[in-house]
């Protein structure tokens, strides 16, 4: 497994989590970290990316404000922060690692991927 994401659960709306993403050192290149979410009968959906240096970040309008990208280079990880969480936010959690040296909000533009981890947020 080359990256493991972790952290996923249970949590009331208005609530917090904290995503983390363990990269093998292979794939954590000199590009992109990227978080996706894929809700129950619908598409992957982009919420989050991260350069290399962490000095350059994008957000989906929908989680800008309340989620925080951030990565440990010297760990191979990368995290998501969820504050004010509501029950649309509830979706598997996959984080991604990109090839791209510029910011990609598709999945298509990502090579590696991890298993997933779980939110339910409830009302």
């Amino acid at each position: 497994v080359q990256l493991q994401a972790s952290g996923g659960g249970l949590v009331q709306a208005g609530g917090s989590l904290r995503l983390s993403c363990a990269a093998s050192a292979r794939t954590f290149r000199r590009y992109f970290m990227g978080w996706f979410r894929q809700a129950q009968g619908k598409e992957r959906e982009f919420v989050a990316t991260i350069s290399w240096s962490g000095g350059s970040t994008t957000y989906a309008d929908s989680v800008k404000g309340r989620f925080t990208i951030s990565r440990d280079n010297a760990e191979n990880a990368v995290y998501l922060q969820m504050n004010s969480l509501k029950p649309e936010d509830t979706a598997v959690y996959y984080c991604a690692s990109s090839s791209s040296p510029i910011a990609t909000m598709t999945p298509l533009g990502y090579n590696y991927w991890g298993q997933g981890t779980e939110v339910t947020v409830s009302s």
